[in-house]
């Protein structure tokens, strides 16, 4: 999603930042802790396997919400999970990151099990099973069956897990790198560089890839660089949305913490400037600016753990509607391989301050001739279908959105309308 600028000088200019956790930064840093740990409260849907995973890695808790969170996930998660298994779905994603937060919790994974038919198997055995699935899958149509950010995550989980990971379902994830294929539309995935590296990185420190350790160790040295390649002048590696999951997998890959220090400096000014209001964006962020990767799940050890994070009562606040109201223009433009590319505009009035979901909304109930559907995702709501037409992960096809020229970096339910403008929602492919 995000576009490589070369920056010169980078590394001079990230040693010369401050990049310590003293004072106010340690302030910052507990802050983000806690608005992590009251998000377990408001939460919808489904329980964050992210969310626990962050706060599993944070050096302080609240072990008795960590808990009852942990207890959500291996219920409410876990049926979900067995739902979509049942169902013949594919859920490497959802059963890496389950993974990762029982592991974080020093979970015996070996207890977990689900049943397909009559046939009950462990998590990590369905995950291995996934696992295969997809690395056939890009041997028959060179791509996964979801995407390489899932695939990556699914390599993470087993290898943070103690699980060999199989050197043909690695060697997919070198070729990947090899050859560039971590695209979302026509610019570079950050997000899906920073997993592949960590995932990368754990099978290299597992000692278990020996076979190809010249490929694996090229793939590393080529994700660095693209990581570092993706870094912008205002120290953001990608967005500020991707930042989080560069960082960590910049430190898991050996980089010195000065190298980060102009993003862990940009993070901690959009997080004191409340940008990571979404819980999905604090649990990437937290562990890397408290300078730790996912792989640190592996030696993870739940003991003698700081059990002083408590949650100050909040003040119930009413957010009344702004009497200032903006007017946004919706274009749709559909499918151009299924359909004749045209292009639908549509007018909507809202309130400044109104999300684009509300805005969305209102035009719905207005405009007969505009539907949407969204589905959930660990991230919020994302559009599924826009006048009857969907934008399948299965067709490699999504709802691209942008204001003006400029793709939007937050979700429907995060991004707000402040001024008038057009938004832009387009069939792609990737």
């Amino acid at each position: 999603m995000y576009s490589l600028v070369i920056i010169t000088g980078l590394l001079a200019f990230a040693s010369s930042k401050p990049c310590g956790t003293a004072g106010s930064n340690s302030e910052l840093l507990l802050s983000l802790n806690k608005d992590l740990l009251r998000s377990l409260e408001s939460q919808k849907g489904l329980p964050n396997p992210s969310v626990h995973l962050a706060l599993r890695l944070s050096d302080n808790h609240n072990l008795a919400k960590e808990g009852e969170h942990l207890n959500k996930l291996k219920s409410h998660l876990h049926n979900d999970i067995q739902n979509s298994l049942a169902n013949s779905q594919s859920v490497v994603g959802q059963l890496a990151l389950y993974t990762l937060a029982l592991k974080s919790s020093c979970y015996d994974l070996n207890t977990i099990t689900f049943t397909v038919g009559d046939k009950r198997e462990t998590l990590l055995t369905h995950l291995k099973n996934q696992m295969e699935q997809e690395k056939q899958h890009i041997a028959f149509s060179h791509r996964p069956l979801t995407n390489y950010y899932q695939y990556s995550l699914g390599v993470l989980a087993l290898c943070v897990s103690g699980v060999r990971v199989n050197n043909h379902v690695s060697n997919k994830l070198i070729k990947a790198v090899e050859h560039e294929h971590f695209k979302h539309g026509d610019s570079e995935s950050i997000d899906t560089y920073a997993m592949a590296g960590m995932a990368l990185q754990c099978v290299k420190e597992s000692g278990s890839h020996v076979q190809n350790a010249v490929q694996l160790d090229t793939a590393l040295t080529k994700i660095k660089q693209k990581l570092f390649a993706g870094q912008k002048q205002d120290g953001h590696i990608g967005n500020e949305f991707s930042t989080g999951l560069a960082v960590q997998a910049l430190l898991a890959m050996g980089s010195q913490v000065a190298e980060c220090a102009a993003s862990m400096e940009a993070m901690r000014t959009d997080a004191r400037s409340n940008t990571y209001h979404n819980p999905m964006a604090i649990s990437q962020v937290l562990p890397a600016l408290q300078q730790k990767s996912y792989l640190a799940v592996k030696s993870k050890e739940c003991l003698v753990e700081n059990d002083s994070l408590m949650l100050e009562p909040m003040d119930t606040v009413v957010d009344l509607p702004s009497e200032t109201e903006v007017a946004v223009t919706v274009t749709v433009t559909v499918d151009v391989v299924t359909s004749s590319g045209a292009t639908a505009s549509y007018s909507v009035i809202v309130p400044k301050g109104s999300s684009l979901l509300k805005a969305l909304n209102v035009l719905k109930e207005n405009d007969p001739d505009f539907m949407f559907e969204t589905e959930t995702s660990l991230w919020g709501p994302f559009l599924s279908v826009v006048n009857g037409e969907q934008a399948r992960q299965s067709d490699r096809r999504y709802w691209h959105l942008s204001s003006g020229h400029t793709g939007l970096t937050e979700g429907i339910s995060d991004y707000k309308i402040e001024a008038a403008q057009t938004i832009t929602i387009k069939n792609t492919s990737y």
